[in-house]
């Protein structure tokens, strides 16, 4: 018999805030984390000047000074979201081979690869650091987790573009339902807003080039044009949920249902029917043994640029047919930007929370009505809702469709 996979502990950093319950709060006000960028030259680069950065992080609660020298800033959200959720879980007595630690990133320490590259051109082969290896490296982050706590595990980082860090939510599902783990801590982060980050998506077209902050991350408008760069970090604590009822447990949550899928169509262009996304939002309905109709709300990918925010409604609709009219939809990256491979985890944080307390966040700055666009995304201000489930989407370079179910607990 399949276990059942609960929620126990949640942790967040990024642009709204340090902690789950700032950040829940900014968002359900419709606060814009989206601010003129300080993080890679805005006169070198043409045509972008927003990011949604984080002011001001302090990482010391969990990490000393001379350790955050040895880590990128990636891997510095990683650990402050990591051990925020683990705290929040209150998980003290395990079995230390049955708990994992999984983490999904896109780009993971790309700013040290090039401040090292810079080092080594400039003052010689001699001058690259022996930490560059490991401060470079996507692994690290789970690893340094499961260091600092104990956890002997399995522990690895999942790389599927901007769905990575839903399909890292989706592997430590798979594992505690089949009993392979009793726990897993997972998540995603990024920390690459920079120069060479920015103008590689800026060479591809795919970043706004806004001049007002407002209209800079403005998903499914029909003004739209492109992404805004986001950074941070988001884990989760997913338990077995016998176990975590026996301990007493907080439980936020249930995640009840899984999809992925491959367009195998383009390096970067989802396919135009929506036809692969549908069916992972399909397998994630049918894994959870619900009807379609029980769903009532996505937190939907939906990044702002012209083709992705059209795909994914054509999906919709094409998976949830007439009841797609009734659905609310969200893109919180309206408000924290793309966080690239921490949005899956950053925004299954905010569904589940959404199902909690009841309410549909808001797409902030959706002020043109788009034809091709034409359901319900929770326009400029946030709605009650009553629904037992919501979904989360992602959808990543490559072709990488992923989907993951929640229930109210």
């Amino acid at each position: 018999m399949a276990n059942r996979v609960v929620i126990t502990g949640m942790g967040a950093v990024c642009a709204l805030g340090d902690n789950i319950e700032d950040i829940f709060i900014a968002a359900e006000k419709g606060t814009c984390g989206i601010d003129y960028a300080d993080q890679f030259d805005r006169e070198k680069i043409s045509d972008v000047y927003f990011a949604a950065e984080i002011k001001d992080f302090d990482p010391s609660k969990y990490i000393n000074k001379r350790e955050a020298r040895r880590l990128d800033r990636f891997c510095q959200y990683a650990i402050y979201a990591g051990m925020q959720a683990w705290d929040d879980s209150g998980l003290t007595e395990f079995d230390p081979y049955r708990v994992g630690t999984i983490l999904g990133s896109g780009m993971g320490g790309l700013n040290t690869v090039c401040e090292q590259y810079d080092t080594m051109a400039n003052n010689g082969v001699n001058t690259v650091s022996s930490l560059f290896i490991t401060k470079s490296i996507i692994n690290i982050a789970p690893g340094m987790l499961a260091i600092k706590l104990g956890l002997n595990g399995p522990c690895y980082g999942i790389v599927t573009a901007c769905a990575s860090g839903t399909d890292a939510l989706g592997q430590a599902f798979r594992m505690i339902k089949d009993g392979s783990l009793d726990a897993v801590l997972v998540g995603g982060a990024e920390g690459v807003i920079g120069d060479l980050a920015i103008q590689g998506f800026n060479q591809m077209q795919a970043l706004s080039n806004a001049e007002s902050a407002d209209r800079a991350s403005i998903p499914f408008d029909k003004e739209r044009k492109g992404f805004v760069m986001g950074e941070g970090a988001a884990f989760l604590v997913f338990e077995n949920e016998e176990i975590a009822k026996k301990r007493g447990a907080n439980i936020y949550g249930e995640i009840c249902g899984y999809g992925q899928t491959c367009d195998a169509h383009h390096i970067t262009a989802p396919k135009e029917d929506g036809i692969h996304a549908a069916k992972a939002m399909e397998m994630a309905v049918k894994e959870a043994g619900i009807d379609f109709s029980e769903v009532g709300y996505i937190n939907a990918h939906g990044t702002g640029t012209p083709l992705n925010d059209k795909t994914e409604t054509l999906a919709i609709k094409t998976c949830f047919g007439e009841h797609s009219k009734d659905l609310l939809i969200s893109s919180t990256k309206s408000m924290t930007a793309h966080m690239l491979g921490a949005a899956g985890s950053m925004e299954a944080i905010f569904t589940i929370l959404s199902l909690k307390e009841s309410v549909a966040l808001p797409t902030i700055n959706l002020k043109v009505p788009d034809e091709e666009c034409d359901l319900d995304y929770v326009a400029n201000k946030s709605k009650k809702m009553d629904t037992d489930y919501a979904i989360s989407n992602s959808l990543g370079f490559g072709g990488h469709n992923s989907t993951i179910l929640f229930k109210r607990y």
